[in-house]
């Protein structure tokens, strides 16, 4: 790993120092449920669903019998709800029925789950069980890999690919949470912070202009 680099992510540690998960949660399933409702939908409206939807269901088997209509209900403000109802009931009924009503804690099966994709899984790993040997790159961590060099790809999967060749295992867990609270803070996709970002050193984008 280029030492530049563990610069870095030393500097964006001592600016985001609080940097966690967004999404509240009590249990791995109420997390997976809350990752899928997190798809084009900020956090911050995640989790004012989430309290009242949790309170009604909140395992593999409350989820899998929850009628549909209602379950859309609840899920409405974050948007896409018929889609996001289907995939929820349909994943928890695959974890009761496969998987024993325990959420997987490996990436191939995670990824049998409806409505669960890689990024999804790189979540619910990390979050979970404390298992980073990848990076979720969601809207912000690709914009960052792109901006800063660390990536030329704009597909997920080789971007994830690239960030995991130059940080160690040991550092993924940092740049997971790192790089979206740096994408909401100050790389912003609109009028990014660029005079007052912290890492501007590394950026190739802010340097070539």
């Amino acid at each position: 790993m280029n030492t530049n680099y563990i610069e870095l992510i030393d500097i964006l540690k001592a600016t985001y120092p609080d940097a966690t998960c967004s999404l509240d949660f009590t249990n791995p399933f109420e997390l997976v449920v809350a990752v899928m409702l997190s798809a084009q939908c900020t956090d911050e409206r995640v989790n004012k669903t989430t309290p009242s939807l949790f309170k009604e269901c909140n395992t593999p088997e409350d989820f899998s019998n929850i009628d549909l209509p209602l379950l859309e209900e609840f899920i409405h403000p974050c948007g896409f709800y018929k889609n996001k109802a289907k995939n929820i009931k349909a994943c928890a009924q695959k974890v009761v029925s496969d998987f024993n009503g325990i959420v997987p804690q490996n990436m191939e099966d995670l990824l049998t789950l409806p409505g669960v994709g890689r990024k999804s899984a790189n979540v619910i790993l990390l979050e979970v069980f404390g298992i980073a040997n990848g990076v979720a790159v969601d809207t912000h961590c690709k914009r960052i890999s792109n901006k800063i060099g660390l990536s030329s790809h704009t597909d997920p999967l080789k971007i994830e690919q690239d960030l995991i060749k130059i940080f160690p295992k040991e550092y993924l867990k940092d740049v997971n949470h790192l790089f979206v609270w740096h994408g909401r803070n100050t790389c912003t996709a609109r009028n990014p912070k660029c005079n007052t970002c912290t890492i501007n050193k590394f950026c190739k984008t802010w340097n070539n202009s």
